[in-house]
């Protein structure tokens, strides 16, 4: 069946429908990674958006699902060049096809995933249409797909209430804003008990629990539309308990402190994305998945300092808060991009708890 991938700006690419066969519009955005479908399409900060794989082949190795960031997918859609049926990986549960019909993910194969990815890169990313409909009137859905804008995504991805994950010697509170699983397996690994709360819990209700520190984690969508969650992240702030952020949660604490964000042209979506430690001068390969930024030059220099660049354009990547216990990272240390390059982050926020139950 053919299928069409209609962008804001009027372009149209044709291909054949793979998944469920109902239309979606959707933010269209690129991810170059070779592998890791399985994960990107369970990892929460992809809702509301439907994403491009720039690597040709798809599919190859199938499905595991033990490598699901997420108890579902959340990604609207997904446009690959090829989709492989006959996967071949001991490994495999099912075909990556059977897959994205399970879930009634709608997608598109046969673009020119590279084409495309160059519509966005000089456009920047913009909202599209998945549709069957061969008899779409271009003038008509325009409209539609221009006005389309993803909300309430946080409250769509966060757990419904509060529950136990592991326990452990360090008791964690894990603030659920779309976390990926791999940061709640990294937590418990490191001999912690972690207690997940929904993204609204207010800051007393999680301080009354008596955690040894908070996580901050990642998430989808405009960090600007999380108002009350802003306050919240302030107040634990302010508590002095120790904070680890990430993505979402490096953004979130950044706009309680006085800082701002902005939207990137495409984004970081991929990988393979090299930061730079300010500290020390190493670079470090990361894995990175997200649409929005901590603006240059607007974190107030008596609140925190930048501890981490992105190599390529130089934007911020991580913040270490004076004078707290708080640090913070754009690129996720859960997802092993290097393949374990950034890990001792997490070992860090241990250290820093244990100082202060010590203290």
């Amino acid at each position: 069946m053919k299928a069409f991938l209609i962008l804001a700006d009027g372009t149209v690419f044709e291909g054949k429908a793979i998944g469920d066969r109902r239309e979606v519009i959707s933010e269209i955005v690129f991810n170059t990674s070779m592998t890791g479908y399985l994960e990107i399409l369970t990892d929460a900060s992809y809702a509301g958006q439907a994403v491009v794989m720039t690597y040709p082949l798809i599919g190859n190795y199938g499905v595991a699902y033990a490598d699901m960031e997420g108890v579902r997918p959340w990604a609207d859609g997904f446009i690959v060049r090829e989709l492989d049926r006959h996967p071949s990986n001991f490994r495999s549960e099912c075909s990556l096809e059977k897959f994205l019909t399970d879930h009634h993910i709608p997608g598109i194969e046969g673009v020119d995933t590279r084409a495309l990815t160059k519509v966005l890169r000089s456009r920047g990313t913009m909202n599209g249409m998945i549709t069957t409909d061969e008899d779409f009137d271009l003038e008509e859905v325009l409209p539609r797909i221009r006005a389309f804008k993803a909300s309430d995504v946080v409250a769509r991805v966060s757990c419904p209430e509060k529950y136990k994950y592991s326990d452990g010697k360090y008791k964690v509170a894990l603030m659920d804003f779309g976390a990926k699983l791999n940061i709640l397996r990294e937590l418990a690994a490191r001999d912690c008990e972690v207690w997940v709360y929904p993204a609204f819990t207010a800051a007393q209700d999680i301080l009354k629990d008596a955690p040894d520190g908070v996580m901050l984690s990642n998430g989808p969508g405009d960090p600007k539309d999380c108002g009350p969650i802003i306050e919240n992240v302030k107040a634990l702030f302010d508590s002095g308990i120790p904070l680890f952020g990430i993505c979402l949660g490096h953004q979130l604490l950044a706009l309680a402190n006085g800082a701002d964000t902005r939207k990137m042209k495409w984004g970081h979506r991929g990988v393979n994305h090299p930061v730079k430690d300010l500290t020390t001068g190493r670079v470090y390969i990361s894995t990175q998945n997200h649409g929005y930024v901590v603006a240059d030059k607007t974190v107030p220099e008596a609140v925190a300092e930048v501890s981490f660049a992105n190599a390529n354009d130089g934007s911020t990547e991580g913040l270490h808060y004076l004078g707290r216990n708080a640090f913070t990272v754009q690129f996720h240390p859960e997802a092993c991009g290097g393949p374990q390059d950034t890990g001792f982050l997490f070992d860090r926020f241990i250290q820093m708890m244990e100082v202060a139950k010590d203290a």
